[in-house]
């Protein structure tokens, strides 16, 4: 399974999200600090769920981290839009 598919599933599981992008943007980063070569090793979520609704901007970020787990020392960047 893909760092992608991974994180899709999580996020699905954990949030039941309306709104889920996953974004590889591994290929931006080529040859910079970060880059492992795998071709995942950065990532954008724009995710919407009610769960994240009443979170301020720093808690829906720890709940996005804590609902990836190990997968935060799979990936050198993500970037999230959650709400």
């Amino acid at each position: 399974m893909t760092v992608e598919q991974e994180l899709q599933q999580r996020l699905t599981a954990a949030f039941q999200p309306t709104e889920l992008d996953i974004r590889n943007d591994s290929h931006r980063h080529h040859g910079h600090a970060g880059d492992d070569g795998s071709g995942e090793s950065h990532f954008h979520v724009l995710i919407r769920a009610p769960a994240l609704a009443g979170m301020g901007r720093v808690a829906r970020h720890r709940a996005v981290h804590h609902a990836i787990g190990d997968l935060n020392t799979r990936i050198h960047a993500l970037g999230i839009d959650a709400g």
